[in-house]
């Protein structure tokens, strides 16, 4: 039997002696008989006809070789290389040589070492409080071995403590100080060890009240702000919609109302323009009916005697209103122009 560790060289050996008798060709013949019974013998490497042939099995494919260059010389040990768990089984070693016939068994284990251990303290690291050491490996074949030290004021190590040393789990009650300090825990099987560091630090109970109230007050402040957003946000909102309808309500394409003063304004700058654009030629074709629809609110007349003969009138100041002043012809009684 051979213990291995799993990525390890397993040397296989296979030793042999010819008789005077034995005067046939040569063979060696290697197989494997898997861990697991349901599969068949694999034949992983051959010697026959001075040739070697170490291709037959997939899973050893290139990690299987002879040991020896001359295999005629008695020696047909085989290297397995990187060993996988996958390799446990027995191997048998056979050797031919008409009419001597020999065979050997070999039966390997592949373990794997202790690897990716984690110590880490399980509870509350307070005075009185109960709390457990652990020592926990990421991997590693059975049978595994713990044994824990400490390393700092081991004089101090409470007696209840050192019964558990070889034990992966330490269980701490009503701790105190003493429980303080840095400790070792060492995982070991057939193949190997791996090992982890700790540090205790056993310290006063801290004010939960005080913690949990902070706690309580800090989400209750969180929640005032959140609710303060919400609140400032649906107010924007509703001041946005609001100003919306209200300029939608406006219509932007009614002119406003004019007033009468502008718009009797408007008509006499209409007609002094026309009147200063008149010759005498065309003025007879210009009635005083038109002259007189002027609104009498912007037009102020010179009082007259009813006895007297009709004077002529001045025209408006048109300078004012950026036009040619005109003088406007008054009629007789007998219809002529004065």
């Amino acid at each position: 039997m051979i213990e291995k560790a799993k990525g390890e060289t397993a040397y296989l050996p296979c030793k042999f002696t010819l008789s005077p008798e034995d005067q046939g060709p040569l063979d060696i013949e290697w197989l494997l008989s898997p861990a697991d019974n349901q599969k068949v013998d694999q034949v992983i490497i051959l010697y026959s006809g001075d040739k070697i042939y170490d291709d037959y099995y997939q899973d050893l494919k290139g990690r299987v070789h002879f040991t020896s260059n001359d295999l005629k010389s008695g020696d047909a040990s085989i290297n397995v290389t990187n060993l996988q768990l996958s390799d446990i089984g027995t191997y048998q070693c056979k050797v031919k040589k008409a009419p001597g016939v020999g065979n050997k068994k070999i039966q390997l284990t592949v373990l794997v070492k202790p690897s990716g251990t984690r110590c880490y303290v399980d509870g509350s690291e307070e005075i009185g409080s109960d709390f457990k050491l652990k020592c926990e490996p990421k991997e590693g074949s059975l049978p595994l071995q713990y044994q824990w030290q400490k390393l700092s004021n081991s004089q101090k190590l409470p007696a209840s403590l050192l019964a558990e040393m070889t034990s992966p789990v330490i269980s701490v009650k009503n701790a105190t100080t003493e429980y303080s300090g840095t400790y070792s825990c060492t995982v070991t099987n057939r193949v190997g060890s791996d090992q982890c560091l700790l540090r205790l630090d056993v310290v006063p109970p801290s004010n939960r009240a005080g913690t949990i109230a902070g706690a309580v007050v800090g989400i209750l402040l969180a929640l005032v702000l959140i609710g303060f957003i919400v609140f400032c946000c649906r107010k924007k909102r509703r001041e946005e919609k609001y100003e919306k309808e209200v300029h939608h309500d406006i219509r932007e394409d009614v002119p406003p109302p004019k007033s009468r003063t502008s718009t009797a304004r408007s008509y006499i700058g209409s007609n002094h323009s026309s009147l200063g654009s008149m010759s005498p030629s065309n003025m007879e074709g210009y009635s005083k009916t038109q002259y007189n629809q002027v609104p009498s609110e912007d037009f102020e007349r010179t009082p007259q005697s009813p006895t007297l003969p009709p004077a002529k009138v001045a025209a408006p100041n048109l300078s004012r209103m950026g036009a040619v002043p005109v003088m406007i012809p008054a009629q007789s009684k007998d219809g002529s122009i004065v």
